[in-house]
């Protein structure tokens, strides 16, 4: 069983903890899946809109509202890296946005501001089968756990590298 915060009771010492804000991260990289398969391209900031997800991004505007925009966290990329053996780029994981400084499971089942936007917490971002043909044999499972969190828009706002992803 996974616990969230609705496991422990109103008034617990857990419940209190899975309450509290998480340290503000920072956004470190920004990229837009601009088609199938097509390489990444590396802004400086995208436009997140309501419902849609980033101007730009193949997924945008897509009816699984929750995929709107995909982040990770840059500790991550180091840990899938360190698994491998090689680098892990946000390029080669395919995520729209790379953060830094806080962990992303912490914001499960809440809104948080990402620059001037705001997001929802559409579930964790898994790997895909494509990863194995991306990194070579133990992709996937270096990848397993590691490959972040979907989110849909709420709000409509700039991104930009340097901002802040805070809890709302």
């Amino acid at each position: 069983m996974t616990n969230t915060r609705e496991t422990f009771p109103e008034g617990s010492t857990l419940r209190a903890l899975f309450d509290a804000a998480p340290r503000p991260g920072v956004i470190r990289w920004i990229g837009l899946r601009t088609a199938h398969r097509a390489p990444m391209l590396v802004v400086e900031s995208a436009r997140a809109e309501e419902g849609r997800g980033l101007v730009g991004d193949r997924w945008n505007g897509r009816p699984s509202g929750a995929r709107q925009v995909s982040l990770i966290a840059a500790e991550h990329l180091a840990a899938i890296g360190g698994y491998l053996g090689q680098e892990a780029t946000p390029e080669r994981l395919r995520r729209n946005i790379v953060v830094s400084g806080i962990n992303l499971l912490a914001l499960k089942g809440t809104r948080f501001r990402l620059g001037e936007a705001l997001l929802e917490w559409g579930g964790e971002c898994h790997p895909c089968s494509r990863i194995e043909q991306e990194f070579g044999p133990g992709g996937y499972n270096a990848a397993r756990g590691h490959g972040g969190i979907i989110a849909r828009v709420i709000e409509s706002g700039e991104i930009r590298l340097g901002d802040a992803l805070t809890r709302a």
